[in-house]
Formats: C-alpha cells, sequence, structure tokens
C-alpha cells in the first residue's frame, strides 16, 4: 500500500508512525556529513514530544559537532521484515523539558546523563521526509512532515 501524506498539513499521524517504528526497532543507524564524507554511527534513542520527534545525543560526540555545522542527516533502520528511511534536518532543541521527558522516558541514561541531563542534545527531526518498505524495497509507505 502506497501513502502518501502533504507537506503542510497536520502531520502528527506521520510522526506517529515514523515515531513508533524506530521506537519499536530499538537500534537505528544515523548518517550524517563532516568534511564530505558520510559518517554513520550506532544510535538507540527516540523521543516523541509536544507533537515532534527528537533523537538523543551526547553533547561531547562528532555527531552533535557535524550536526551543527550541517544538519542535514538520514537515517535507517529494520525491523519485523520492514525499513525505515528517514531523511531530515536535525536541529538542537536546549529547553528543559525537553531533556526531562528524555531522562523519563530512558531512566538507564540517568547516570550518565550529568546536572539537570545536560550532557543530553535533543535533536529535533524537521524537513522530514520518511519511507517505510516491505523488505529491501524501494517503494513503500511515504510521509513528510
Amino acid at each position: 500500500m502506497k501513502r502518501t501524506n502533504k507537506k503542510g498539513t497536520k502531520n502528527m499521524e506521520a510522526v506517529q508512525r515514523v515515531y513508533e517504528f524506530l521506537d519499536n526497532a530499538k537500534t537505528y543507524y544515523l548518517a550524517t556529513v563532516e568534511d564530505g564524507q558520510p559518517r554513520v554511527r550506532v544510535y538507540g534513542t527516540s523521543l516523541l514530544f509536544e507533537g515532534n520527534l527528537y533523537i538523543m545525543a551526547f553533547r561531547r560526540t562528532n555527531a552533535v559537532e557535524q550536526l551543527k555545522s550541517n544538519p542535514k542527516a538520514k537515517i535507517a533502520t529494520f525491523n519485523k521484515g520492514q525499513q525505515l528511511r528517514l531523511t531530515c534536518q536535525l536541529t538542537e532543541d536546549d529547553r528543559q523539558e525537553v531533556r526531562n521527558a528524555m531522562a523519563e522516558k530512558m531512566p538507564s541514561l540517568k547516570d550518565v546523563a550529568g546536572e539537570r541531563y545536560q550532557n543530553f542534545v535533543m535533536m529535533k527531526v524537521t524537513n522530514a521526509t520518511a519511507v517505510i518498505s516491505q523488505g529491501l524495497s524501494e517503494g513503500g509507505e511515504t510521509y513528510s512532515f
């Protein structure tokens, strides 16, 4: 089934669908760019907060610096025979309440989070296009938000 939503409309269903896929997959791969070269690493944090999708990185990582220089990113994961490919921009949301929500969702991270969870860098997903497809096929459901 091919499903496409239109950018500009209320996209809560799209955000929710992508969040649930990431959350259920548990692990995903984040690609950034540094000096014209792709950099890929494994992540496992996602959060739905105030109708927006977030991922969390730790403050002193190369990924955070790369995203400050170039916010374009790609996220990919695979779960239960389906894959998700998410092309987006990631920008920091430095509000305390977003970090608090992440700490509540994943209490196992509190020990490394620092005072007031200052080691958390909450990256808001924007300008996103997600494709969820069966197996390794290129088609599938497309969501934009």
